[in-house]
């Protein structure tokens, strides 16, 4: 038998040298949780499931493709929608708020399929959020991934906002090789959105020839502010740009197809950026720079109604700003301030009661109320589904 122990272990060494080291920092995580599963990092358990009351059910009509399996939706169905967002306790608030717009809005809500990525390490604990999201989203298609920050950590570099310095700020990068290989679209989605509008619109628009992402684009903005002087003055690094006719885009908002993506390799084109970055420093804004090396001057533009980005304000002061002009789709508040930061601090801009609607949370008074509470929860519900 000792051999047998031996010639194992050997086995299991060869296996960890041979597979890509980064096929170990995703796993995904099973949407049926037990009751009894543990309290973790907030407090949360059963009892911290009150934290958000029950969304309303949204439903299919009859113009809506049916799915290959009424019992179970795979995440290769053909007939969904694919969207990914992060999932973490400090953003939690407005993620729950994205869901709850995308489904209040969509034409068939039942073929949106949300692919949730998670930090391994973050105070509440992917099971535990996997949790509250389906207390509050019972019928959602969902599914939940670990995301190792480990991945990426030494990548990262210093940024003007310490926030943007979140390892899962860059989850968006891996999302080719964390979802199902069957999964070749995706739209991406920052945590801190409202969709007031149809997602299917959004999903159906058509990356032309070769390109890989789309996105509203905004060329009138200063592109060379997103990039040190370090980085402009060397020859080298700047003639990045010299055939391409880049534009800012906010990579809060992404039509991605994850078949070129792969192809491509992207994401360590990205990765290349990010290396150098460490060694020289050639921007100062977080994550979105090494996708505007890659990316800018050949994105697909999408209509600005689909990122009203900005609305929290810029990245120091968080200060105040109104809509942009124009029809409305997608509402972003990019910048410091959160909404439901300055709605519970009770100086809320203007902007903020466009978002307040959609907010599932039940506030402590409330969660100590009394049985009135609980009729008002059911009618701001009926409110919310109107």
């Amino acid at each position: 038998m000792v051999p047998f122990r031996i010639s194992v272990a050997v086995l299991l060494i060869l296996v960890s040298f041979l597979l890509p080291p980064f096929c170990l920092c995703i796993r995904s995580f099973p949407t049926t949780i037990k009751v009894n599963d543990g309290v973790d990092g907030l407090g949360l358990g059963l009892d911290g499931l009150s934290r958000f009351t029950e969304a309303p059910e949204y439903r299919n009509g009859a113009e809506c493709p049916l799915s290959n399996n009424t019992d179970y939706v795979s995440s290769c169905d053909p007939s969904l929608v694919h969207i990914a967002m992060t999932l973490d306790s400090e953003y939690l608030r407005g993620s729950m708020a994205a869901v709850h717009s995308v489904l209040r809005h969509a034409s068939c809500p039942e073929n949106v399929f949300f692919h949730f990525i998670s930090a391994e390490f973050d105070p509440a604990s992917p099971r535990v959020l996997t949790q509250l999201v389906r207390s509050t989203f019972p019928s959602l298609n969902f599914k939940v991934y670990i995301f190792r920050e480990d991945t990426v950590v030494n990548l990262i570099s210093s940024s003007i906002r310490q926030a943007l310095e979140n390892p899962l700020n860059y989850a968006r990068n891996y999302l080719g090789d964390i979802l199902d290989r069957c999964v070749d679209r995706v739209i991406y989605l920052d945590s801190d959105v409202v969709v007031v509008d149809d997602i299917h619109k959004l999903w159906n628009i058509n990356l032309t020839g070769s390109r890989v992402i789309g996105a509203p684009e905004y060329c009138h903005a200063n592109f060379t502010k997103y990039f040190t002087d370090s980085f402009w003055a060397d020859p080298v690094l700047s003639r990045v740009f010299s055939t391409r006719n880049p534009c800012y885009f906010n990579t809060g908002v992404m039509v991605m197809d994850l078949v070129r993506w792969r192809e491509g390799n992207y994401r360590k084109r990205i990765e290349n950026w990010m290396e150098l970055q460490r060694k020289k420093r050639i921007y100062d804004l977080g994550s979105l720079p090494p996708f505007l090396l890659v990316f800018a001057g050949q994105v697909e533009p999408i209509h600005h109604r689909w990122n009203q980005h900005g609305l929290g304000g810029d990245n120091v002061r968080g200060s105040c700003r109104s809509l942009h002009p124009g029809p409305v789709s997608l509402l972003h508040w990019s910048g410091k301030g959160k909404p439901w930061v300055r709605l519970d601090a009770k100086k809320p801009c203007s902007v903020d009661s466009l978002w307040e609607p959609y907010d599932l949370y039940i506030s402590k008074d409330q969660r100590l109320g009394s049985s009135s509470s609980a009729k008002n929860f059911v009618g701001y519900s009926s409110y919310l589904s109107s």
